[in-house]
């Protein structure tokens, strides 16, 4: 749950205080203030027992809860909480404070420990951590003055506890690492994220049925269009938040959330100096449009950027909102819709049959990203990006819609800040069916008058080829269609070497710049011979172990040629 900041500065400047702590014992009853907004009963305060400690927590438990439960459930609490304990001694604690950084510790209590409430909080609630906490009570009166965090006491059994004490945890370290050392206050978004991705850096989620991880799948698909940045604490951030996570790292690795949290910049700026550290060319907003398709093909096939590697979402889709055009005639689909800053919206058109044009206009205002997906029914697809003007506006036509292609999907998203100051930006699509454009229609004309021309050519070609044939035959003409001998320097007035002079000359410059057709094999027509035969060293030379040309047309170099000139 989020860092909570109800702190009141009453203006006083401390110098040095003389503190005198003493350390917690086990059955040490305190009266601690809690948030009404998390309380079942939206209490404030309440009183607390520590029921187990040891060298890096103190656990307490909510009086009045513990007090109504049986003589067995208390005997169980107690096991759980020293297997608990023994966790957060031995992984938790040392784990993600040789990653992330140190908790503020000694502290403002002035004692290595942290302290962990158990109260009843409201359904759905795992914890909750409070930056108050870590100010006096002159500066802040609600505060407990402690390194502190809150758990649910309905969860103290559950298998999810160890990821909601982990989880709460990382918000201590943040407040420290971040607040306290860099004297910047982390977005409640991001400081989410690290936290959401740290059930799966311990292998809590490794058991995906019944998991942390699975329980935030569920309202992701749920609630996908959610904004990633727009932090309201509503069941739905969590949601959007994890399985971008999950992404980020999957693909640019935990040392992003790491790294980032030691910069002195806040949000999205310090993830694109992070990765910029880290020798990545992708920054927030590439990343974000790749995860908008992720979430939806998740096939590395169609991209190495487009999936999960986490094996427990590799088969995890989302399902895109679908829109049908008729099927009969010509048809038009209109949508009006608005989005937060860094959400995705996932639009799938089938239906239709025949040109589908799509015209997109985004609010002038935003910076809008619309990847498309276009796939065809043999399961073939391919991602491209809707090139959008100064005003936001853009089109495609894709003909053969629902003859050769069978769907198309579009994922528009507003990208305009670092942080969110617009509520939302209203943008509009539409789709529509004509069975063939004039566009079309000219393409069919001019089709048909090329297929008209082949045919000429195929025509005149036979004819040639008789004519020329019959030249042969009276001895009038020498076939430049293929070598069948080795032609070499000094022949003269041979009509085969014409033939050799023609092919040279249609090489190019680079090969017979001279360009001569003289029938006669001279000095720069062997020049020439050699060029060629060097351009194709690896067919012509190198199997004899040649380097260089020779200029004599033997084997090889009659067999390339004819492979040129398609025989």
């Amino acid at each position: 749950m989020p860092r909570i900041s109800k702190i009141i500065f009453v203006g006083i400047i401390f110098l040095s205080l003389p503190v005198f702590v003493s350390a917690d014992y086990i059955g040490q009853k305190v009266n601690f203030f809690i948030d009404p907004s998390y309380d079942t009963e939206n209490r404030e305060q309440i009183s607390a027992t520590s029921r187990e400690i040891n060298s890096k927590i103190y656990f307490y438990i909510e009086d009045a809860w513990w007090d109504s439960l049986k003589y067995d459930e208390k005997n169980q609490i107690a096991a759980t909480l020293t297997s608990l304990g023994k966790e957060f001694e031995d992984k938790i604690y040392p784990t993600l404070t040789s990653k992330f950084g140190s908790e503020w510790s000694p502290g403002i209590d002035k004692d290595n420990r942290i302290t962990a409430l158990f109260h009843q909080m409201k359904e759905g609630a795992g914890g909750y951590f409070n930056s108050g906490d870590e100010y006096l009570k002159v500066q802040n009166p609600s505060s407990n003055e402690r390194e502190m965090i809150y758990l649910n006491a309905n969860h103290i059994t559950s298998s999810l506890i160890k990821s909601y004490l982990a989880h709460e945890f990382l918000h201590l370290i943040t407040f420290n690492q971040k607040d306290k050392i860099q004297g910047v206050v982390e977005e409640a978004w991001l400081n989410e994220a690290r936290a959401e991705y740290i059930p799966t850096l311990f292998g809590y989620d490794d058991v995906y049925e019944g998991s942390y991880l699975q329980n935030r799948v569920r309202i992701f698909l749920e609630k996908p269009s959610d904004s990633l940045t727009e932090w309201k604490n509503e069941k739905s951030d969590y949601g959007v938040i994890n399985l971008f996570t999950h992404y980020l790292v999957d693909h640019y690795g935990v040392e992003i959330l790491v790294d980032s949290l030691k910069i002195s910049k806040a949000g999205i700026p310090s993830l694109n100096e992070a990765l910029f550290k880290n020798g990545f060319k992708e920054d927030f907003s590439r990343i974000f449009t790749d995860w908008t398709i992720a979430v939806l093909v998740n096939d590395c096939s169609l991209g190495e950027k487009y999936c999960y590697f986490n094996p427990n979402l590799r088969n995890f889709k989302l399902t895109p909102q679908i829109h049908f055009l008729s099927l009969i005639g010509e048809s038009t689909l209109s949508i009006n819709h608005s989005s937060s800053n860094w959400a995705g919206n996932w639009y799938k058109i089938i239906g239709g049959k025949g040109t589908l044009t799509l015209e997109f206009d985004g609010d002038d205002m935003g910076d809008f990203k619309v990847p498309y997906l276009l796939c065809d029914f043999k399961g073939n697809c391919k991602i491209n990006l809707l090139v959008l003007d100064k005003n936001q506006k853009g089109n495609i036509m894709i003909s053969e819609f629902n003859t050769k292609y069978s769907f198309l999907t579009i994922i528009p998203s507003v990208q305009s800040q670092t942080q969110v100051f617009k509520p939302s930006y209203s943008f509009s699509w539409i789709a529509s069916i004509v069975e063939k454009t004039p566009e079309e229609k000219e393409a069919e004309l001019i089709q048909g008058l090329l297929a008209q021309i082949e045919f000429l050519q195929k025509e005149i070609a036979r004819v040639q080829a008789q004519i020329n044939a019959i030249l042969t035959e009276r001895g009038q003409l020498v076939s430049c269609q293929k070598f069948e001998n080795n032609l070499y320097y000094g022949q003269t007035n041979n009509g085969e070497v014409k033939c050799l002079q023609e092919f040279l000359k249609a090489q190019g410059q680079e090969i017979y710049p001279e360009g001569l057709i003289t029938g006669n094999f001279l000095s720069l027509t062997r020049t020439a011979v050699i060029r060629f035969q060097e351009k194709y060293a690896a067919e012509i030379l190198i199997p004899f172990g040649l380097e260089q040309g020779t200029g004599f047309v033997g084997t090889k170099t009659r067999a390339k040629i004819n492979q040129m000139l398609g025989i």
